[in-house]
């Protein structure tokens, strides 16, 4: 009879698979981080001021008004102008949901002054005690 061979079972951790997996999801993040900016392409006025302190952990809610006067949100698609009216029920409910959240405009500069005052009233009425406008620094 022929006796079996028994192997002695091996202590080593085969890390090829591991290292595939992770340049796999390096090429992931690399290729999807470019599409996570968010932002509509806005000419910001230009205006000295102070630069506000944004942490990481803080959330921002942007309504952009671009210089024919459609209105834009950073939540989701930001290339599809939203009514003035659905931006007050969607900052309504982003408020509640975050009190403590950062409400900004960035408006171009060529817009008429009553579309700014417009969107500030609506975001007040959303309940945003502070409504902040985003300028761009003057050029030296």
């Amino acid at each position: 009879m022929a006796k079996s061979v028994r192997r002695k079972p091996m202590a080593e951790i085969n890390v090829v698979p591991y290292i595939d997996v992770m340049l796999v999801l390096l090429v992931i993040f690399m290729v999807t981080a470019p599409l996570l900016s968010q932002g509509i392409k806005v000419d910001l006025p230009k205006a000295v001021s102070e630069v506000l302190d944004i942490t990481d952990d803080e959330t921002l809610l942007v309504v952009s008004i671009k210089a024919d006067g459609r209105y834009y949100m950073n939540v989701g698609n930001e290339e599809e102008a939203v009514d003035l009216d659905l931006i007050g029920e969607k900052a309504s409910k982003i408020i509640k949901a975050n009190p403590n959240i950062k409400v900004l405009i960035e408006a171009d500069r060529n817009l008429k002054y009553g579309s700014v005052v417009e969107a500030m009233n609506v975001l007040q009425n959303a309940g945003a005690e502070t409504v902040g406008l985003i300028t761009e620094p003057p050029e030296s």
